[in-house]
């Protein structure tokens, strides 16, 4: 099954779309939005699944859907929790500033509670409201949408409240995360709006791409209209979602709606740090990784951040090629208030 939320209002309106991509229903009689969905999950599921099934038999009236129509499934949410449960991707970073690791890094996740309230849409701009002195980064992720999540629950019961998966382009602003991070307080003003793709779909959807709490697709990057990253979300996978969940619930229920993402997807080769896509590798899913292998291997980084204008596109594909979430495709570009 697969959900999206239609522009309109703070929470937008939520609709079942076709496998295909092509077709929307309204489901309102239902539930309005997609928040209203998850409270009442165990019976909004029921008559979202018949609606789906009507949208593929043409029992159910129908409109096209325009990815460009979409705001984030969730526009806005109770919460939002970013993992890294790439441990490549802090290598890269760490080494490339002459750290190590330390090895609690493997055996309990980082994660970070980022700003919830101005999710951004599939296609809405990225917008800076000073210069692009501050960095603009992309990031591609994976993320899931959780139900009410009890605390302290065990990894083993924690997929069991997963109930849709959708991309994410959690941006961020690498040129304020080092004083911010000198603070010892978090992200806060590094880590803007994120993006999120035109639909959520249920974890069968997938079918056997969902396989042990993860994703075992590419998660496809183009940068500027140009192949820039394809790693695969289930390959060098330190932490799956179970256990992600399981790290936010520790100490406090999450609720329903929460969403919690992946952190960057990354890859390596070979043990080492991944190489282009024009050079036969997995390339990358944000700007910061391949500064990081330029500068271990080269002393200085070279690849500038995003500049006005510059855009990215974030999507995912099955077995046939076919578009799963919709494509995330956003631009750089000023802020006017």
């Amino acid at each position: 099954m697969k959900l999206a939320s239609l522009k309109g209002g703070r929470d937008g309106r939520l609709v079942v779309v076709s496998k295909d991509l092509t077709r929307y229903t309204d489901a309102a009689r239902v539930a309005p939005t997609m928040q209203a969905a998850l409270d009442d999950w165990t019976h909004a599921e029921v008559g979202l699944s018949e609606l789906a099934q009507g949208v593929e038999t043409g029992s159910v009236p129908t409109e096209r859907f325009h990815e460009r129509d979409a705001a984030s499934p969730l526009p806005r949410s109770y919460q939002w929790a970013d993992g890294s449960a790439y441990i490549n991707h802090v290598e890269l970073v760490r080494k490339a500033r002459g750290a190590e690791v330390p090895d609690s890094f493997y055996e309990d996740p980082l994660m970070y509670q980022g700003g919830s309230d101005s999710f951004l849409g599939p296609r809405d701009d990225i917008v800076m409201a000073k210069d692009e002195g501050w960095g603009i980064d992309m990031e591609g992720e994976i993320a899931v949408i959780t139900g009410d999540v009890p605390m302290g629950v065990s990894v083993a019961e924690a997929g069991d409240y997963i109930r849709l998966i959708m991309l994410v382009n959690d941006v961020s602003l690498r040129g304020l995360i080092p004083g911010e991070l000198a603070k010892g307080f978090g992200f806060f003003q590094s880590k803007p709006s994120s993006a999120f793709s035109p639909c959520a779909v249920t974890p069968e959807e997938l079918g056997d791409a969902w396989k042990d709490g993860a994703v075992h697709l590419p998660l496809i990057v183009d940068y500027n209209g140009a192949p820039f990253g394809c790693a695969n979300a289930g390959v060098d996978l330190t932490f799956n979602f179970p256990k992600l969940i399981a790290h936010a619930a520790k100490t406090r229920p999450l609720g329903a709606g929460t969403v919690i993402g992946s952190g960057t997807v990354s890859n390596k080769l070979d043990g080492g740090p991944g190489k282009p896509v024009a050079e036969g590798g997995a390339g990358y899913s944000c700007i910061a990784e391949i500064r990081m292998i330029e500068t271990i291997y080269e002393g200085a980084a070279k690849t500038p951040f995003m500049s006005y204008g510059d855009t990215v596109e974030i999507r995912m594909e099955d077995a046939n090629g076919k578009s799963i979430f919709g494509a995330i495709n956003q631009k750089v570009a000023k802020y006017d208030r």
